[in-house]
């Protein structure tokens, strides 16, 4: 049995449970918009995963041990059946937990991500941070500076450093485990270990720009999400919560309250 971690989290609002999972190097921080606007109808719970935020770095990093901490976390809540949403690495969090206990899962939502494999996207983004000594850092510009030689996308440089931050003694520091999410990348890469069928009704909201969903890509995990419906938001790329917001909340609200 795996090692749980005590997850670090948010909660705002009230009515029905809506839990959500961020992305790979993402936190809860990144949700704290949208969850202001969700918390009009629902008791939203923003949660930092393992090896993420303010959660506790562990070595074990994989899907499996995710939708335990999840587990652990909806006990320790008194959280007995819940809304779940979760965008890319969240997302396959997100499914795998409501395949091994559908029980505790009312609506699923995963935002631009799959169930099954992927290829490598993020070699150049863990170049970039891994190269970067923080023992000898002496500024956040200086690391954005660094960064650019292998990130050129200036809104990505500014999600990956958000993770950057100044220790009490004045050292840098990063809030996710780096090393561990570079060692455990391969397995965040691969198919989800379903035994399905996931009977709970599941929206998959994908960007029109992003590759990363295709309802038309081969891929036979689909299909044992049996209450599965699929909408694409325009103008929008892998994160789509960001970019395209308040058609992101539309869906979202509808699924949830309209069915």
């Amino acid at each position: 049995m795996s090692v749980t971690v005590d997850l670090h989290f948010e909660m705002l609002g009230e009515g029905p449970d809506l839990v959500i999972l961020h992305g790979l190097f993402g936190s809860l921080d990144n949700w704290r918009g949208p969850a202001r606007l969700l918390a009009r109808h629902f008791r939203v719970w923003l949660v930092d995963q393992r090896n993420h935020g303010r959660s506790p770095h562990h070595e074990e990093f994989d899907y499996g041990v995710m939708a335990e901490d999840l587990r652990a976390f909806l006990d320790k809540h008194a959280l007995r059946r819940v809304h779940l949403l979760g965008h890319s690495m969240g997302g396959k969090a997100a499914m795998l937990f409501a395949d091994r206990y559908p029980e505790r899962v009312d609506r699923l939502i995963v935002e631009d991500m799959g169930p099954g494999a992927y290829a490598p996207r993020h070699e150049a983004v863990f170049r970039g941070l891994l190269n970067i000594s923080l023992s000898q850092l002496e500024s956040r510009r200086e690391a954005e500076k660094l960064l650019r030689q292998d990130v050129p996308e200036a809104e990505v440089r500014g999600f990956l450093l958000k993770n950057l931050y100044r220790q009490k003694d004045g050292a840098w520091n990063w809030h996710c485990n780096l090393k561990i999410l570079f060692a455990s990348y391969r397995h965040l890469l691969s198919a989800l270990p379903l035994g399905g069928p996931v009977l709970c009704p599941t929206l998959f909201v994908r960007g029109e720009l992003s590759e990363y969903l295709d309802p038309s890509r081969e891929d036979a995990l689909f299909p044992l999400f049996v209450h599965r419906r699929f909408t694409t938001i325009q103008g929008a790329g892998h994160w789509v919560h960001a970019e395209q917001p308040a058609a992101f909340l539309t869906a979202v609200e509808s699924f949830l309250l309209d069915g």
